[in-house]
C-alpha cells in the first residue's frame, strides 16, 4: 500500500441508559468521516496517521491507529484531547479519556473484531461495549477502511 492513503471511519454509538420505544432505537449517534492519513508498515504492524480538526475549538488531535495481527487494534489520540484506547478480541481494557472539560475512566469491552489485510487495502470492524467511570454506557461499532488515494474513485 502506498504512503498517501484515505481513511474512512465510520462508528454507531447505541445508548444502554435509555429503554427502546417499540420501533425506534434510542440514543443512536452514527458518523462517519473521511479524511487524508499517513500509512506505514513496520514489524508486521501497521499504522495510519492523520490529524483531525475539531469544530469550534482551537487546537488538533494527532491520532494514530496500530493494527496488530487480527486480534488488536489501538486508537492513540493526542493534543486537545488525548487517550490510548486498545480494542482486543474477548476483552475489556480501560484508559483515562482527556478532554477540555475534565478526565474520565473509559472502558472498551471488545465484543467482536474482524481485520482483513490485503496489498491494497486495510479493512477493520471492531463491535465494543462502552463504559465511563465503569458505568455502562453504550453499544458500538466502529468501521475503518483504509485504501490508497490513488485507488478512490470518484461518481460524477
Amino acid at each position: 500500500m502506498t504512503k498517501d492513503v484515505l481513511v474512512s471511519i465510520s462508528g454507531k454509538h447505541i445508548d444502554i441508559m435509555n429503554d427502546p420505544v417499540e420501533g425506534y432505537e434510542t440514543g443512536d449517534d452514527a458518523i462517519e468521516v473521511v479524511m487524508p492519513a499517513n500509512y506505514y508498515c513496520r514489524n508486521g504492524k501497521h499504522y495510519i496517521l492523520y490529524d483531525e480538526v475539531l469544530e469550534g475549538m482551537a487546537g488538533t488531535i494527532k491520532n494514530k491507529i496500530k493494527i496488530t495481527g487480527t486480534d488488536s487494534v489501538e486508537i492513540i489520540k493526542t493534543g486537545v484531547s488525548s487517550s490510548h484506547m486498545v480494542f482486543e478480541k474477548n476483552k475489556k481494557n480501560l484508559t483515562y479519556y482527556r478532554t477540555p472539560y475534565g478526565q474520565m475512566l473509559v472502558g472498551v469491552n471488545t465484543k467482536k473484531m474482524e481485520i482483513d489485510v490485503k496489498d491494497d487495502k486495510i479493512d477493520v470492524q471492531v463491535d465494543y461495549e462502552l463504559d465511563v467511570n465503569h458505568e455502562p454506557l453504550a453499544d458500538c461499532k466502529i468501521k475503518m477502511n483504509i485504501m490508497p488515494k490513488n485507488q478512490v474513485s470518484v461518481c460524477v
